[in-house]
């Protein structure tokens, strides 16, 4: 049975390893792979304010889904922007859709009104899970970024999860939603 939980700190080997396969693809933009000390960071600074879940079955991570601010300034902080990568045995048998859909539920929780999802083009499986949830493709970042000899699209999805309210409350931190882990066993 496949559970969804926080990641922690003894995640980061595992996670590392989900994320090895997609450096020499252009899902990521990232050219070399982090450090151990690197990632632990990044999985850290997110959990600050973000949910960061892993996917696990008898002790073995399949995927994580995390989420952060889509942009620095203090107008955005009811946006966030969405990843997510899973292992190649994992793929095309729902889990992204639970660790997406549950993590859509908890940012809602925080206050997050918007989420976006940024995709490499072209990547049919993450277009397809986007659309599928709902995401609205709403522009394209023309040669956004150079990898593999070839300049590559971004694509940019969006999807409303909240109303939106004329005083938003601060965003609350994911460390501040009550029984996180009983809400991520409906997914």
């Amino acid at each position: 049975m496949m559970k969804l939980r926080l990641a922690a700190r003894e995640d980061v080997p595992a996670l590392l390893d989900i994320y090895r396969q997609y450096i020499p693809t252009t899902v990521t933009f990232e050219y070399v792979l982090p450090s151990q000390e690197e990632f632990s960071r990044r999985v850290a600074s997110v959990l600050e304010c973000y949910p960061y879940l892993v996917a696990e079955e008898a002790g073995q991570l399949a995927g994580y889904a995390y989420a952060h601010r889509i942009a620095e300034r203090a107008a955005y902080g009811w946006g966030a922007e969405l990843s997510i990568y899973l292992r190649p045995d994992a793929a095309g048998q729902g889990l992204g859709r639970r660790l997406y859909q549950a993590l859509i539920d908890l940012l809602r929780l925080q206050g997050v009104q918007t989420v976006y999802g940024l995709v490499a083009s072209p990547n049919p499986a993450s277009e397809g899970l986007h659309k599928a949830l709902g995401f609205h493709l709403m522009g394209v970042q023309h040669k956004a970024g150079y990898k593999n000899g070839q300049w590559i699209d971004l694509l940019w999805f969006e999807k409303a999860i909240a109303l939106y309210d004329p005083s938003p409350a601060p965003l609350l931190p994911i460390g501040a939603i009550p029984r996180v882990q009983e809400i991520l066993t409906r997914f």
